[in-house]
């Protein structure tokens, strides 16, 4: 029997896979998509794991918390799915962002909410509508406007402003848009070099002239929260807008969506994880995590490895890979095939973020889910950036997107009492909204 958090989200769900029908995406694959996203958010919620069990036949809590490991990177990122829709211009693409939004909404009732799930539910629901153009629109209040917390839950989602639909985009708006990004100078111009020298090739094989293979494939080095997915995301869609890719889709996964629990059955997997990426990029994150070990990759990640080698070179004409992690494993781990270092030859380094970079981060992140900060809350953002230790567990853009998703939960704890807020009430994050708390350390297996 579900309760109400289980209603709540059972019903988001079903709208989700009416549209998922439509859009003629796989039930099982939106519904585990869904409700990964659902975990994710609620994971700091007591009593989230049985709500969220009781519209998952047969699920139990580690079933809850392992599907919030695979939803985290969705909390501030389009789903694998939306991704997928945008890239090929689907119709559904805006369709499919506002039901995910009802996702987030109902997470926020799954146990007993805690001002994070709040924060995460804001902040995931915004990146959903914007990734299709469309963003969360607030209402005016009214004396029957619900209570502040109760806003944050339905995160306006509802009602929201649609961009008409647009053509594809082209290689320069793609790199304006990379251009555009906080900080990142140096990936910045590596990704113009790289395109500069894609596009003449292409050029030069059209033209019937000799070419050198290029090999298309990168490895990202940095340290968590640097851009790599971001900038992965903008590669794919350079590269179909190049002609090198039919689709332009990313598709993100890690040592779990590779490996299975059994000897044979980790080459189905991986085959069918780069089946899915075919005609876009296949974007690996710690892919070291397949190579190390004492003794270098155990039999389930040589067997991932030897795989990926393959199928890189069976979909050599329309697949890219980009694998991700940090600088030194990553050098051990290209060197550990001999298939590998002979397919990824560009290394693309992310720098970590200044305080600068940070704070103009924070505030796009905040404009973007349509609060502000105020001077002073940017000021107090600024003291908190240099107390805070820059060790390797610092989550860069990530440290931001938790401080915000911490300060809309505070946010919306300040109002609760608040009957009838005014406009600028609801959208302003004040100093007390941000904290001192140590918000550098990344959750349990979130290290992208």
């Amino acid at each position: 029997m579900s309760g109400a958090g289980g209603t709540s989200l059972q019903g988001a769900l079903s709208a989700l896979l009416a549209v998922a029908a439509r859009a003629d995406v796989p039930e099982d694959v939106a519904r585990a998509e869904a409700l990964s996203l659902a975990a994710a958010l609620a994971e700091s919620a007591p009593g989230a794991p049985a709500d969220w069990a009781s519209v998952t036949p047969g699920a139990g809590t580690q079933d809850f918390f392992n599907a919030a490991v695979r939803g985290r990177r969705w909390r501030g990122a389009p789903t694998a799915v939306l991704t997928d829709l945008v890239a090929q211009g689907s119709p559904e693409k805006i369709p499919y962002a506002e039901a995910l939004a009802e996702v987030a909404s109902a997470a926020c009732s799954l146990g007993e909410p805690t001002m994070r799930v709040i924060g995460n539910a804001s902040v995931a629901a915004a990146a959903q509508l914007q990734a299709v153009g469309a963003r969360p629109v607030q209402a005016t209040p009214t004396p029957a406007t619900p209570a502040p917390a109760t806003q944050a839950k339905s995160l306006e989602a509802k009602a929201v402003e649609e961009k008409p639909a647009e053509p594809e985009r082209t290689v320069e708006e793609l790199l304006a848009e990379l251009d555009d990004l906080t900080g990142l100078e140096k990936v910045k111009r590596e990704v113009h070099r790289q395109v500069a020298v894609l596009r003449v090739e292409k050029l030069r094989t059209e033209a019937g002239l000799k070419s050198p293979t290029i090999t298309r494939h990168l490895v990202f080095v940095g340290n968590p929260g640097t851009g790599k997915t971001t900038v992965a995301r903008l590669v794919s869609g350079i590269y179909k807008a190049l002609g090198l890719l039919s689709k332009g889709q990313l598709i993100e996964v890690d040592r779990s969506e590779l490996v299975a629990g059994y000897l044979g059955q980790t080459a189905t997997k991986t085959a069918e994880v780069v089946a899915s990426a075919a005609g876009g990029v296949l974007f690996i994150d710690e892919a070291y995590s397949l190579t190390a070990g004492d003794t270098g990759a155990d039999q389930y990640g040589r067997e991932a490895v030897d795989t990926l080698v393959k199928e890189m070179e069976d979909r050599r004409d329309d697949l890219v890979v980009i694998v991700a992690g940090y600088p030194e494993p990553m050098e051990t781990f290209i060197a550990a095939n001999p298939g590998l270092a002979s397919r990824f030859r560009t290394t693309i380094g992310f720098e970590d973020y200044t305080d600068e970079e940070l704070t103009d981060i924070l505030t796009g992140l905040a404009e973007g889910a349509d609060y502000e900060l105020t001077e002073k809350a940017l000021d107090q953002f600024k003291v908190i950036l240099a107390s805070t230790p820059r060790d390797r567990s610092f989550g860069n853009g990530r440290f931001a997107r938790n401080m915000l998703e911490a300060a809309i939960g505070r946010h919306a704890w300040r109002l609760r009492d608040v009957t009838a807020p005014t406009t600028e009430q609801l959208r302003q994050i004040l100093p007390e909204d941000l904290t001192d708390e140590d918000l550098s350390e990344p959750e349990q297996g979130e290290t992208a």
